[in-house]
């Protein structure tokens, strides 16, 4: 089974819920500190010229790999990679279980427009601190999106590519 999380830009939401998935952050009722947002892998890292790039995160405890991708405004990327999966498994006996799991609705207003100014615009004085309070605003809808999409991806047993939406945690 293959995890990929996604959302606009690939860096904040995605990466936050990689290192949830990962066990680099742990799920609990605390609000995460400042330090441990910044120190996640890919954080507040990625520019525009990586959208579209499937970023390796790691191994999760059950031999899994999780990857993330910023798919900008664009509705056409999980499908088009759902469709060359396909292809693959058709042409080539690729034989794996592929679940996207969309991290956008978690995103709060604090986070979206810390990234426009820090990823958007450069201002990193003005942008880092937005994305800090937005991700300690959605950390816990985040870690809670990652055990829902591992239940979800380990009762589908029949199904080779899972869309999660999570349309539930909306900001």
């Amino acid at each position: 089974m293959i995890y990929i999380y996604n959302d606009f830009g690939g860096t904040h939401t995605t990466s936050l819920a990689a290192a949830y998935h990962l066990k680099l952050l742990t799920p609990s009722s605390r609000i995460l500190t400042k330090e441990e947002i910044l120190a996640v892998p890919y954080f507040n890292k990625l520019k525009k010229e990586d959208a579209g790039r499937i970023i390796f995160h790691g191994i999760d405890e059950e031999g899994h790999p999780v990857y993330t991708i910023g798919r900008r405004s664009s509705k056409l990327v999980v499908p088009a990679l759902s469709d060359l999966i396909l292809l693959l498994e058709n042409r080539y006996q690729f034989n794996e279980k592929i679940v996207f799991s969309n991290t956008s609705p978690t995103v709060p207003f604090a986070m979206t427009m810390g990234g426009f100014f820090s990823r958007g615009l450069g201002i990193d004085m003005i942008g880092v601190p937005l994305l800090v309070k937005g991700a300690q605003q959605c950390c816990h809808h985040i870690a809670e999106l990652v055990e829902k999409t591992k239940q979800i991806a380990n009762e589908a047993k029949d199904q080779k590519i899972i869309k999660i939406e999570n349309k539930e945690f909306q900001a």
